[in-house]
């Protein structure tokens, strides 16, 4: 057995572990940015009894908060601004040739716009070029792990800025994950072994180090108020999940893979993901007063699986294709069986159950609809097209019950 593949089995187990230890608790734990008991149960919300959600609303710590979308816009916009001075770096230094790298790396990369005419007048003003030597690389490595965060508290805040407060904003949670990614991102470094390596993972661990902290106080600070879920709600935060997964999918294979070239065919599909979120960025329907039971387990479900699988998931994507599968797989699956332990989807068991099948079943058709160059875009449409079939599923069967406030876990 590999290095790599002794690694991320490490990680599949340690983040699983950690996951399950942790995130219930930040969901269940009041944080210093507690919203008042007066303020949180007054108004047509209030609940009483078995009803009443178990976890508290969190309102966002006293500062100026930022939106997660603008932190990764910054940090894609950082990733791109590397890759062009990388492409001059190339044309100035190695006459645009990037042999010297790509012959440590598996095919797919580097596919750099090095005879585009604004390059090469780039390249002709770069002053001190050998200094911009840590673009091919290193720069990378420092900016994957924000990257990555700062994207999933972006589906985070689309679903409940409180979930982002109460997970993101959990100091050992939010830990857990840098430390889970680095260590998977490490591994994967450690397995293409080239002379950048040690520098590479060196820089990993340095961006964990600082990107936690500042993270940390982005996330208690978040703004926004908490969005319906509703059937339409949850709809919008299914086309919102394909968007931000879309970006992530583009940046990661134009900016991440060095492919710039790859960018203009892939616009438009940029475009499309950046028009849905920008069009679902404020909800102005009125308020609901009720909400179906199914629907209201189904919302609950999709809290508890962001916040349970924020630390795992890299190292189970991985685990599927770098060390076991069976593992990454059971990690998975009792990952997911923790989601359901909540009265809600207890509650609603039975219009759960009906809806289940026939989610499954159209997860299945989008995860085989085509094949894909990179698999996570087959995933991408299965977890976008699983809950969107069961909210429209449990709008057709749901019977509005008593009205229930959204929890957090």
């Amino acid at each position: 057995m590999t290095t790599t593949a002794l690694l991320v089995d490490a990680a599949v187990l340690g983040s699983t572990a950690a996951a399950l230890l942790l995130a219930p608790r930040a969901l269940r734990t009041p944080t210093a940015d507690r919203v008042p008991t007066a303020a949180r149960t007054s108004g047509s919300d209030r609940t009483s009894g078995p009803d009443r959600a178990p976890t508290p609303d969190r309102a966002p710590a006293s500062g100026r908060g930022v939106r997660p979308e603008i932190l990764l816009a910054a940090v894609t916009g950082l990733l791109y601004l590397n890759q062009l001075l990388c492409s001059a770096y190339l044309v100035r230094t190695h006459g645009g040739d990037a042999g010297y790298v790509t012959r440590y790396l598996p095919p797919g990369w580097f596919a750099e716009p090095t005879g585009h005419p604004a390059i090469r007048a780039l390249a002709a003003h770069l002053p001190a070029p050998r200094l911009f030597a840590p673009t091919v690389l290193r720069v990378q490595a420092f900016l994957e792990l924000p990257f990555v965060l700062t994207a999933y508290a972006t589906v985070l805040h689309r679903l409940s800025p409180a979930l982002l407060r109460a997970t993101l904003g959990s100091p050992a949670l939010l830990a857990a994950a840098a430390t889970s990614y680095t260590l998977v991102f490490g591994a994967v470094e450690w397995g293409l072994h080239n002379p950048w390596t040690v520098q590479d993972v060196t820089i990993r661990v340095l961006s964990a180090l600082l990107t936690t902290p500042l993270l940390l106080r982005a996330a208690r600070r978040a703004p926004g108020p908490e969005r319906r879920t509703d059937t339409l709600g949850l709809l919008r935060f299914t086309a919102e999940l394909w968007a931000v997964g879309t970006l992530v999918m583009v940046v990661y294979d134009t900016a991440l893979l060095y492919n710039l070239r790859h960018l203009p065919a892939r616009l438009p599909e940029a475009a499309l993901a950046l028009a849905v979120l920008t069009a679902t960025t404020r909800d102005r329907r009125p308020p609901t007063a009720r909400t179906g039971p199914g629907t209201t387990a189904l919302a609950t479900l999709l809290g508890r699986t962001l916040a349970l699988f924020l630390v795992p998931a890299l190292a189970v994507r991985y685990g599927l294709g770098f060390a076991h599968p069976r593992l990454a797989a059971a990690a998975a699956l009792l990952t997911a069986l923790a989601a359901l332990h909540h009265p809600h989807p207890r509650r609603a068991a039975r219009p759960l159950l009906l809806a289940t099948p026939a989610a499954l079943a159209t997860a299945y058709l989008a995860l085989h609809l085509h094949h894909d160059t990179y698999p996570e875009t087959a995933l991408l449409r299965a977890m976008a097209t699983l809950p969107a079939t069961a909210t429209l599923l449990l709008a057709l069967t749901d019977r509005p019950g008593r009205a229930y406030r959204k929890p957090l876990g």
